[in-house]
């Protein structure tokens, strides 16, 4: 089976965009299952529950968080209503909304989702290393796919050596700029470090360039806004032996 991962969908520019572009895909690639990260679907950042629907009705099977998954509290009750937003698992239980993994039933297969959010730079939250293993007793499918939304490029190979052969494949989120090592680790799992951004291309990571660089050259506040123009979604496709559980192969994809 094909399982297509989705980069981070910056704000509606980038909504629009890949529902232009991903039912032609899912064709040409014969995709079975599609993930996107949708933590800041939402203008302005975040996600909210007109994104969310925007993204399900678009092709979305599941929609992944990050460290912007709560910026808008009107999303809280579609967290614990849906079962394919997910937000990630590594956050408190007993405080926050929703849950960070999903089985999806496709009938001959059944696929487990887990979302993480590092703790490098980031959220100081339980260790994604621990939660993984958690999941990964409780989850009991052959397939199982991660995202690793995290900062560091260090935690993200670590962790993905660290579940090799334990899981499918894992591909990492939040940086928004798609890396060229995509390739499938000693004991079978499927790993790109960062699978890219869906958005405006003439950005600093979806936001307009004059302003991130005023932040930067100023060191001031800055109310960020979106850029606009020319937009580009960044994917990749793993092929999953239905069998083994493992990746057999991955394709990492451009579309602009």
């Amino acid at each position: 089976m094909k399982i297509l991962a989705i980069g981070d969908v910056v704000g509606f520019a980038g909504c629009e965009f890949l529902r232009s572009r991903l039912p032609q895909l899912k064709r040409e690639e014969k995709i079975d299952l599609v993930i996107a990260n949708g933590e800041n679907s939402a203008d302005g950042n975040g996600i909210n529950p007109e994104s969310a629907e925007y993204l399900f009705s678009s092709g979305v099977d599941i929609i992944t968080g990050g460290n912007h998954s709560f910026r808008h509290r009107k999303c809280f009750r579609l967290y614990d209503e849906s079962p394919f937003l997910l937000r990630p698992a590594n956050f408190p239980e007993a405080t926050t909304p929703g849950r960070g993994w999903t089985v999806y039933d496709m009938g001959r297969v059944q696929v487990g989702v887990i979302n993480l959010l590092g703790c490098t730079y980031m959220e100081s939250l339980e260790s994604p290393f621990c939660t993984a293993d958690r999941l990964i007793k409780e989850l009991g499918t052959k397939i199982i796919i991660v995202d690793f939304h995290a900062e560091a490029t260090s935690e993200k190979l670590a962790l993905a050596y660290y579940l090799d052969g334990r899981v499918s494949a894992i591909f990492g989120t939040h940086t928004h700029v798609q890396t060229a090592d995509e390739r499938i680790l000693k004991n079978g799992t499927g790993y790109i470090t960062d699978v890219g951004m869906t958005g405006p291309l003439y950005s600093v990571l979806g936001v307009k360039p004059e302003l991130a660089i005023k932040k930067f050259k100023e060191k001031l506040p800055v109310r960020f806004e979106l850029a606009e123009g020319q937009c580009g979604m960044d994917c990749i496709a793993f092929e999953i032996d239905e069998r083994s559980g493992m990746t057999i192969s991955l394709k990492r994809i451009q579309i602009r």
